[in-house]
């Protein structure tokens, strides 16, 4: 019988609901070694916690995060709020022995972010970081095509996740589009380690980073209509040099909230010397493989169905979507926490989102300095924090 495990929620605005959802989808999973229970949310906003009265099981709705972290009726918790409440609640979670999954970028900056893995570590609790996007079948396809040597010698890659929402400047402010609360990371911290997911998986360690940013649109309409500074970076480009046992090849880090014709648009793309792979949520059914035969060069296209990396009721012909995503990563962190994860693609683990900070540390230096700048420590793995 699969171990129940009771998951508490802090947050419960958009991504906090997509949690609640995923949790009541979990039967669409077939033979998952764990089944979660919604048992507790919290959140300062009682309209929010006022949606969660549906949920039979979420017993626990409080405006103070201190007492569901103190809850003994609550095992796992995730953890969705803005970055600038990243750290206090972290380390909170840390200090009270609660295994989380937590949002990205695991802090406003780098400093946060060393601090909150080396509570982490401290405590010894289990925690992984959110990004759905590379569950999708077509991302696992192009991944597996990555991981099997196929490609050969690498030439290059490409890792991107573009947004359009702020092409118009009318729109108004939030948090993400404020300093003070997303920190100078700006577009980078709201989108980077969604795109750095899969290449930091593969082991791919950026050396140096070339990095031009953009803040397109300097201010924004404020809740009382009035002009206010949006003080962020709107639109980040980086090239990494990656190293390789036969030489360095580019990774080009795409993030941008002003990306013109894209919705939610996540990209992966390698090649090599004997072939590569492209895979983008544009065409969540089309797998790109390029291949080489008898001297002549071909981009073939596969088309992929619903099924990822863990196997679920749905009919394999049908199309794979956002909420299918998120319930594939929830099923990957429990799995993982449950030891039963063995080989397959999981979640992003703190010290993997740690190099991301470091990354975009040397990516807001590249932007000042107009040249190319070291990813000092991103390179040792097992570095103090």
């Amino acid at each position: 019988m699969a171990e129940a495990v009771r998951v508490g929620l802090i947050g419960g605005g958009l991504m906090g609901r997509e949690a609640a959802a995923a949790i009541a989808r979990w039967p669409a999973l077939e033979d998952h070694p764990v089944r979660p229970v919604l048992a507790g949310v919290c959140d300062t906003e009682p309209e929010r916690l006022a949606w969660f009265e549906r949920i039979d099981t979420a017993a626990l709705l409080t405006a103070d995060h201190r007492e569901l972290l103190a809850a003994e009726e609550i095992d796992v918790v995730y953890i969705a709020v803005p970055h600038h409440l990243h750290e206090r609640l972290y380390l909170d979670a840390a200090a009270a022995g609660k295994d989380f999954l937590a949002e990205k970028p695991f802090g406003i900056d780098l400093a946060a972010g060393q601090r909150i893995i080396a509570a982490i570590e401290r405590a010894g609790v289990f925690v992984r970081c959110s990004s759905e996007m590379p569950f999708f079948p077509g991302a696992q396809l192009a991944i597996n095509e990555i991981r099997s040597g196929a490609l050969g010698r690498p030439i290059e890659a490409q890792a991107s996740f573009l947004h359009s929402s702020d092409i118009d400047p009318r729109k108004p402010i939030n948090w993400k589009r404020q300093t003070r609360y997303c920190g100078e990371l700006g577009v980078m911290g709201d989108l980077g380690v969604h795109a750095l997911h899969v290449p930091l998986r593969l082991g791919w360690r950026p050396r140096t980073v070339y990095a031009a940013t953009q803040d397109i649109v300097p201010e924004r309409p404020g809740a009382d209509g009035r002009t206010v500074p949006c003080d962020t970076i709107d639109n980040a480009t980086l090239i990494a040099a990656v190293e390789h046992e036969h030489g360095d090849f580019p990774l080009t880090v795409e993030t941008k909230r002003i990306a013109p014709g894209e919705a939610n648009t996540w990209v992966l793309r390698a090649v090599g010397m004997n072939g590569g792979v492209e895979f983008s949520t544009r065409a969540p059914k089309t797998v790109r493989r390029f291949v080489l035969e008898d001297g002549r060069q071909a981009w073939q296209e596969l088309q992929v169905g619903s099924q990822s990396v863990f196997p679920t009721v749905t009919g394999a012909i049908f199309e794979f979507g956002f909420a299918d995503a998120i319930l594939q990563m929830w099923a990957a962190f429990l799995a993982e926490r449950a030891g039963a994860l063995g080989d397959r693609f999981g979640c992003l683990t703190p010290r993997e989102a740690l190099d991301a900070h470091r990354l975009f540390a040397a990516a807001l230096r590249s932007s000042r300095s107009g040249r190319a700048e070291p990813t000092v420590g991103t390179v040792q793995a097992a570095d103090s924090p």
